[in-house]
C-alpha cells in the first residue's frame, strides 16, 4: 500500500506525482513508503502515527482520498450488504458504499501499473531534531530528501550545514528524526506539544521573538527523558516534569485539534491534554466492524438499493422524481444503470426509503446504543447450522464460502466430548470496514461511541469508508447446548465465577472513561459458555499452529456464544470458528483443511486438552483467582498456556481459565471437559 507524502497545509496528496516520466533524479518524490492493508485497517490508519525509516506519517482523513478515486474512472467498491448496513448504525445513512484501499498490484517492480494511486498522509510530527546537533525546529528548518523512485524508504529531512555540537560545520547534510513528545485528549484530539511555551514556561523568550531551540536527550527509551533548552536566552526545563499527575497540570490544555484532517474543533475542547511518546500503544485505537460473508447475506436490502440510486440520480433528482415510477425508469434507462432491471416493488420500496425523512440525532444516538455486535454474528451462526448439500459445498459466487463435512462423520471421542458438529470451511471472505478511531480509552473502553468516536471527515458524515477484503480458510466446531447449559448453570453458582464477576466490576469501573461511567458493567461481562469456549478457541490455536503451517499470530478466532434470548428471538449459541486469511491470496495453504478430518481433529483436540492440564507457571497460574483489589479479567491463563497474539484475539486475551476446560488441581468438578 503506497504512502504519498504531504510538505504543505494544501495537503496534495498526489505530490510530483502528475509530472510522470518528466521527473528528474534531483525532484523530490511523492511516495516514501508501504504497509500492508492489514495494518492499515488495524494499526495505521487515518489518524494514527507510522514510524518510516527517517521520519513518521500520518495517514490523511477521507476528504483527500477523494482526490485519489479522481484520477480514476470509476470506483471500486467491496460487497457487503450487511457489513454496510451495521457501519451505517454507526456513522449515519448517509453512507453507501465501501471502499478499499486505493491500490493497485504491480506486475514488474519497474511497472507504472498503480503508480497514481496511493494513501494520502501527512508529515506528523512535524518538529524534527537533528542527530548531530540537537537542534530542535519544525520541518521547514530543515531539506526534504527523496530522489530514488524505487526507494522511497530513502526519503528523509536532513540539516544542511549543522554546526554540530562543537561549532563545527558538517561537510554532509545530517539527518533529523521526529521529536518524540505529543499532546492528546480523551476526545481523540492530538497536537505537537509546544516546545517554546514549556521552555519559557508559558512566557515569551526576552532574547528572540522567534528562539533556536535544542533537545538534548542521552537516555533514549526511557520515558520523557529530554531536556529542552532556548538557545537565545539559556533556559533549561527538563520534560520529566510534564508526567504524571503533577505535570499534567503544568502542559496547556487541548486546543482540539486533528491533525489528520487538517482542522482544530471550532467549539474548541474543555479537555486536559495527557503527555503522549510517539508510538505510545494507546495513542491510536481503532473502531471496527468485520463479518463473515454468508451467502443469505449478500442479498441487497432496500436501504443498499437505495444508497446506490441516490449515487446514481443525486439528491435534486429524488425530490424532482418523487413517486413517478416512470421517470425514475426513463431516468435509469438513460443512464445504463443495471437498477433498471430491477422488478417495480423493489425500485418502488428503495425510492420510499430513500423519500422517508432521515433520522435525527436522537434517534442515530438511540440506533447505537442499541446495537448489539452480537448481530453480526447471528446470521454467520444460522448458516453454519445448516447441512452442506453434498460433499463439498460451495455455497454462492458472491459470497465465496466452500464449506464440507469431514469425511466419515464426527470422531466418536469427539462426539464423547459433547462435540456435535464439524465443518471444513475450504474458502472464505472476511470483510473489515473502518468506523474511526479512539485515542487514551479503546472503543470498548469508552462505549460511548457518539461522542468519543473521532471522525474520518471534516464533516463527519462520510458517504464512504474504508474496508478491506481477506480470504482463507477455517475449521468450525460446535458443542451440544444441552450439555454447554447445564454445565453453565453449575459454573454460575460457584465461588470462581463470583470471583470472575466481581474483578470484572472492578475493571470496568477503574478504567473505563469517565463520560461512560453510566454504563451497567454487567452489559460487557461474557456469559459463562464465553470463558469456555474462548479458552478452547485459545488452546486450539496454539496446538494447530504445530501441524497447520501456519504460525499461531496468523491464525484468529471467532466465537458464538451467547445465551438465549427471548426477546430478540434468538436461539442459544455454542461454537467456535478458527481461521486464517490474507488479503492479497485467493485461498491459503489448506492446513486448517486438513486438520479438520475425522482423525487428525481429534488429535490435535486430545493434545490440546492435554497441554491445558499442565502449564510450566503451577501451581500459581491453576490457583490464579482475582481477589480484592485484583482486576485482571482472567483466571487459569498465562502467555506460557493459554493467551494468543493480539492477532488472534478477539477480546485482548480477557476473559480465559483453564479451570473451565479441565480439572486442575484444586478445582476438580469445573472442567466441562472432565
Amino acid at each position: 500500500m503506497t504512502e504519498l507524502l504531504d510538505l504543505d497545509e494544501g495537503l496534495d496528496p498526489l505530490g510530483d506525482l502528475d509530472s510522470g516520466d518528466s521527473q528528474t533524479a534531483t525532484k523530490n518524490r511523492a511516495k516514501v513508503g508501504s504497509a500492508r492493508p492489514s495494518s492499515l485497517l488495524y494499526t495505521y490508519g487515518p489518524g494514527a502515527t507510522m514510524d518510516l525509516p527517517s521520519f513518521t506519517i500520518m495517514p490523511a482523513g477521507l476528504d483527500t482520498w477523494e482526490k485519489i478515486w479522481a484520477r480514476r474512472g470509476s470506483v471500486p467498491t467491496v460487497p457487503a450488504p450487511r457489513l454496510l448496513d451495521a457501519v451505517k448504525v454507526h456513522l449515519g445513512p448517509q453512507v453507501s458504499e465501501l471502499r478499499p484501499f486505493p491500490w493497485a498490484p504491480k506486475p514488474t517492480s519497474h511497472s507504472k501499473e498503480g503508480d497514481d494511486l496511493g494513501v494520502p498522509a501527512r508529515v506528523f510530527p512535524q518538529w524534527l531534531r537533528c542527530t548531530n546537533c540537537d537542534m530542535l525546529a519544525p520541518l521547514t528548518r530543515y531539506a526534504y530528501r527523496n530522489t530514488n523512485p524505487y526507494r522511497p524508504d530513502q526519503a528523509r529531512f536532513e540539516h544542511e550545514k549543522c554546526p554540530g555540537r562543537k561549532g563545527k560545520i558538517s561537510k554532509k547534510p545530517m539527518p533529523a528524526v521526529p521529536a518524540r513528545y505529543l499532546l492528546a485528549c480523551p476526545d481523540g484530539h492530538l497536537d505537537e506539544f509546544p516546545y517554546d511555551w514549556w521552555v519559557h514556561e508559558g512566557a515569551q523568550c526576552t532574547e528572540a521573538n522567534i528562539p533556536s531551540l535544542a533537545m538534548h536527550d542521552q537516555a533514549l527509551g526511557k520515558g520523557a527523558s529530554a531536556t529542552i533548552e532556548c538557545r537565545a536566552c539559556g533556559l533549561k526545563r527538563p520534560m520529566n516534569q510534564a508526567q504524571g499527575e503533577a505535570g499534567a497540570a503544568k502542559i496547556p490544555r487541548c486546543r482540539g485539534r486533528h491533525p489528520h484532517l487538517g482542522l482544530f474543533d471550532k467549539d474548541g475542547c474543555p479537555n486536559a491534554t495527557k503527555l503522549m511518546l510517539l508510538g505510545a500503544s494507546n495513542l491510536w485505537f481503532p473502531a471496527t466492524l468485520s463479518i463473515i460473508v454468508m451467502p443469505e447475506a449478500t442479498a441487497k436490502t432496500h436501504e443498499t438499493i437505495a444508497a446506490e440510486l441516490l449515487k446514481v440520480v443525486g439528491q435534486k433528482r429524488v425530490e424532482k422524481y418523487g413517486n413517478n415510477l416512470e421517470k425514475w425508469r426513463e431516468y435509469l434507462d438513460e443512464e445504463e444503470s443495471p437498477l433498471f432491471d430491477l422488478p417495480d416493488d423493489e425500485l418502488a420500496a428503495a425510492i420510499a426509503h430513500l423519500l422517508e425523512p432521515p433520522p435525527s440525532e436522537e434517534e442515530l444516538a438511540e440506533q447505537r446504543r442499541n446495537f448489539d455486535p452480537v448481530s453480526l454474528l447471528v446470521p454467520e451462526w444460522n448458516f453454519l447450522q445448516r447441512d452442506p448439500l453434498g460433499k463439498l459445498h460451495k455455497a454462492d459466487e458472491q459470497s465465496g464460502l466452500v464449506l464440507s463435512p469431514p469425511e466419515g462423520g464426527i470422531h466418536p471421542d469427539l462426539v464423547d466430548r459433547h462435540v456435535t458438529r464439524v465443518m471444513a470451511i475450504d474458502k472464505l471472505r472476511k470483510v473489515n470496514a473502518v468506523l474511526g478511531f479512539t485515542r487514551i480509552d479503546e472503543m470498548e473502553r469508552a462505549n460511548d461511541i457518539g461522542q468519543r468516536l473521532v471522525r474520518l471527515t471534516r464533516s463527519g458524515h462520510p458517504t464512504w469508508t474504508v474496508a478491506t477484503e481477506d480470504r482463507g480458510e477455517g475449521i468450525y466446531l460446535q458443542l451440544d447446548e444441552e450439555e454447554v447449559a447445564t454445565w453453565e448453570a453449575k459454573i454460575e453458582s460457584t465461588d470462581l465465577w463470583e470471583a470472575h464477576r466481581a474483578a470484572h466490576e472492578r475493571n470496568f469501573n477503574a478504567r473505563f472513561s469517565d463520560t461512560a461511567k453510566d454504563v451497567g458493567p454487567e452489559t460487557r461481562f461474557r456469559p459463562a459458555r464465553y470463558w469456555l469456549i474462548h479458552t478452547l478457541a485459545h488452546v486450539l490455536i496454539r496446538e494447530m499452529a504445530m501441524y497447520a503451517g501456519y504460525s499461531a499470530a496468523s491464525l484468529s478466532e471467532r466465537i458464538y456464544a451467547w445465551k438465549e434470548n427471548k426477546e430478540e428471538n434468538r436461539p442459544a449459541a455454542a461454537g467456535l470458528l478458527i481461521v486464517t486469511t490474507a488479503s492479497d491470496s485467493d485461498g491459503t495453504l489448506g492446513g486448517l483443511v486438513q486438520l479438520s478430518s475425522r482423525v487428525n481433529l481429534e488429535r490435535a483436540m486430545s493434545r490440546a486438552l492435554e497441554r491445558a492440564l499442565r502449564c510450566s507457571s503451577d501451581p500459581v497460574c491453576a490457583h490464579r483467582t482475582p481477589k480484592e483489589p485484583e482486576e485482571f479479567l482472567h483466571g487459569a491463563a498465562c502467555h506460557t498456556c493459554a493467551m494468543a497474539s493480539e492477532t488472534s484475539c478477539e477480546r485482548a486475551n480477557r476473559f480465559l481459565d483453564r479451570r473451565f476446560l479441565v480439572d486442575l488441581p484444586g478445582s476438580v468438578g469445573l472442567g466441562f471437559f472432565s
